[in-house]
């Protein structure tokens, strides 16, 4: 199952899999054995940390003739620190050139925020702090130049779509005023205890697909109760609706996303849970099910850079 992308007529897989925090040590196996058993969209970004281990697993898998480059979908971002005209095709040129890559099926812009530049020969990845560590350091770079460096690299064939990240509506109407290429991909959090229903309904209305990251909500050390929640996969409306469907809870959550159209691309270092993830699709949800999940919306968020300066409120 995919979602075709409506300027290029890309096909974009509706089930992926995140490398966000995937171990370096592990990463280049876990994305070589992802590809072994069915994934063909890869989610990467510069921040990450892991570009070239990525890049090793999927080379690993074209050299051993398991895909052609033609057959996976490679997402990456711009990082904030490069948010300047100039700055954008730099970043795209230098990342590709760490992934052995000619382009990106998809590029990014991670984060609606300009940070002062780092030159990726001083600090990379740069992350959010500057060279103390603990100071973030902005830039007054206005996001349509941003974006009109992104269509730039759409020109010069560096990347074949565009899209955008952390993006709330305000901001995306703004862009598709001055756009000449306008974003066919919104990629944002979304999982049930975050519904983002009116983003997803404007998202809707202007024709640009959603992929959701952490789609399966809180996990791991947030287990614990993070925020005072108990994990998705454990709550028990949903163990209760897996249940019901000869399914596990990870792929009730992943479903309550692609039955509506949504993109997903969770992240795990398991093998047998990306073989799990890829087989979110082989049922349906009712339409009771889909709307007792969407209930469980508390408007977490578990990602939101005002945690770490008040300068950063995008989502305010």
């Amino acid at each position: 199952m995919s979602i075709v992308l409506k300027r290029t007529g890309q096909k974009m897989p509706l089930v992926g899999m995140g490398t966000w925090k995937l171990p370096n040590a592990e990463c280049a196996d876990n994305i070589y054995h992802a590809i072994k058993v069915g994934v063909r969209l890869i989610d990467a970004a510069s921040d990450y940390g892991n570009e070239k281990e990525v890049a090793e697993g999927i080379q690993r898998a074209l050299k051993e003739g398991i895909v052609k480059r033609e057959d996976i979908f490679i997402t990456s971002k711009v990082w904030n620190t490069n948010h300047a005209h100039d700055h954008v095709k730099e970043a795209v040129k230098y990342q590709l050139a760490q992934w052995g890559l000619d382009y990106f099926d998809l590029y990014l812009v991670h984060f609606p925020i300009a940070l002062k530049y780092v030159d990726p020969a001083h600090r990379y990845p740069a992350g959010w702090f500057g060279d103390d560590g603990k100071t973030v350091e902005l830039q007054n770079t206005p996001f349509q130049e941003t974006w009109q460096a992104m269509e730039e690299l759409v020109d010069e064939g560096l990347v074949k779509n565009i899209g955008v990240s952390n993006v709330a509506g305000t901001l995306l109407l703004d862009i598709l005023r001055y756009a000449r290429i306008p974003p066919q991909v919104l990629q944002v959090e979304l999982h049930p205890y975050l519904t983002q229903q009116a983003l997803v309904n404007l998202a809707k209305q202007l024709d640009i697909p959603i992929t959701a990251y952490s789609s399966l909500g809180p996990q791991g050390y947030f287990e614990m109760g993070f925020k005072g929640t108990v994990s998705l996969l454990q709550h028990d409306l949903i163990v209760n609706t897996a249940k019901a469907h000869g399914k596990t809870p990870g792929q009730v959550i992943l479903r309550w996303s692609t039955q509506r159209g949504i993109a997903v691309i969770p992240k795990t270092s398991v093998d047998t849970l990306t073989i799990e993830n890829q087989a979110c699709n082989s049922f349906d949800l009712t339409e009771e099910e889909i709307n007792a999940i969407s209930g469980l919306n508390i408007n977490l968020r578990l990602n939101d850079p005002v945690e770490l300066d008040p300068r950063l409120g995008i989502f305010a």
